[in-house]
């Protein structure tokens, strides 16, 4: 079972390989740990993580979509803050995921601080670990 307390291990949902590590190579260099999925289904089956800042997910994976992940993390009274990301971007879907309770959503590309500053206003500090 995921605790419900913090930490600076982000979770990475992301089906594009070079994007996945893109944002863990980011993410690495700012101090945070990062647990890469290559899907939702597979982030879920994770029984290892007991202290997660954040989750980041792509909008399109091959199964479950980002927003399928996280009406299922509330579904499930999960708390931790979901960041939403998508090279398919529209006014309803971004309205939808933040009414969802998405903390943040990005279209692709974005640039890197701005997904470090969703993150640091998540963080108990303010800031990177």
């Amino acid at each position: 079972m995921i605790a419900e307390t913090e930490s600076s291990t982000v979770l990475v949902v992301e089906d594009d390989d070079s994007m996945r590590e893109a944002i863990a190579t980011l993410l690495g260099l700012s101090g945070y740990r990062t647990l890469l999925y290559a899907s939702a289904e597979a982030m879920l089956a994770e029984d290892a993580v007991d202290r997660p800042l954040c989750v980041i997910s792509d909008l399109n994976l091959p199964a479950m979509s980002g927003l399928d992940l996280l009406i299922e993390l509330r579904r499930r009274r999960w708390p931790t803050p979901v960041i939403i990301i998508t090279a398919f971007d529209s006014p309803s879907t971004r309205r939808e995921a933040m009414q969802r309770g998405a903390v943040a959503y990005m279209a692709k590309p974005f640039p890197s601080s701005a997904l470090l500053t969703a993150i640091h206003q998540i963080s108990p500090t303010g800031g990177p670990p």
